[in-house]
């Protein structure tokens, strides 16, 4: 489990996974979540869930921080469980974060 902050008008790689899910809760803010081809506007108090191998990316459209629960589960889920396709922070395959 892990509690996730994205700044405002900030953007998470675009990553998949091939062992684990997640499933993110919105504290605060609003997400914008990229799911394959469809994205979606999470408000506080809803959720979305990520299946294996998704395309999947967390955005914060926002004007104030956005916090979030994730909550993995998987065969495994370690960080180099990463398959980045984009990466502003040029961290690189296999990278934690």
């Amino acid at each position: 489990m892990k509690r996730i902050v994205v700044h405002p008008g900030a953007a998470l790689s675009l990553l998949s996974h091939h062992h684990r899910e997640e499933h993110r809760i919105v504290v605060e803010g609003t997400a914008k979540v990229t799911v394959d081809r469809d994205e979606t506007l999470v408000a506080e108090n809803q959720s979305v869930y990520t299946p294996l191998g998704a395309v999947q990316r967390l955005e914060n459209p926002g004007k104030v921080p956005l916090t979030l629960i994730e909550v993995q589960t998987g065969s495994y889920l370690g960080e180099d469980d990463i398959n980045r396709y984009e990466d502003v922070y040029e961290r690189g395959q296999g990278a934690r974060g």
